[in-house]
């Protein structure tokens, strides 16, 4: 399709991947091997092509190193997706990628239950893991 005829456009598909956000905080891990689930369910953002409100249920799994996620900062953070205009693919795969800069897991995985609009449900997961030391030596 030649672009002069499509809906939405390469600054569509970017919103909000690069916006700044609160940063998420850490505090030092006490524990080793062990799974921590958050699960945020009153989630919102905006689709940047409609502005219509995106809602949904934005759940992390992750296996903490040396640090945890600090709670307060981690809902500022999610509160600042409420007025951000930002596809639900790229909420989820920002998501991941602030929280592995964040407090760098063992392993996590970011799943983006999302509200269906328009008869459309959207299930989206991405995962991080890190790579073992035996790999990174080759």
């Amino acid at each position: 399709m030649p672009k002069a005829n499509r809906l939405y456009t390469e600054d569509h598909a970017k919103a909000g991947t690069r916006a700044p956000l609160p940063a998420i905080e850490c505090w030092e891990n006490q524990y080793p091997g062990y799974e921590i689930e958050i699960s945020m369910p009153e989630f919102t953002s905006v689709c940047p092509r409609t502005g219509l409100p995106d809602h949904g249920n934005i759940i992390l799994r992750y296996t903490p190193a040396k640090l945890c996620l600090e709670l307060k900062s981690l809902k500022m953070y999610i509160l600042a997706y409420r007025n951000l205009g930002i596809f639900q693919e790229n909420v989820v795969n920002r998501f991941l990628r602030d929280i592995v800069a964040a407090c760098k897991p063992v392993r996590a995985t970011v799943i983006g239950d999302f509200t269906p609009r328009g008869g459309v449900f959207t299930k989206i997961t991405a995962s991080y893991e890190r790579p073992s030391r035996s790999r990174k030596r080759r």
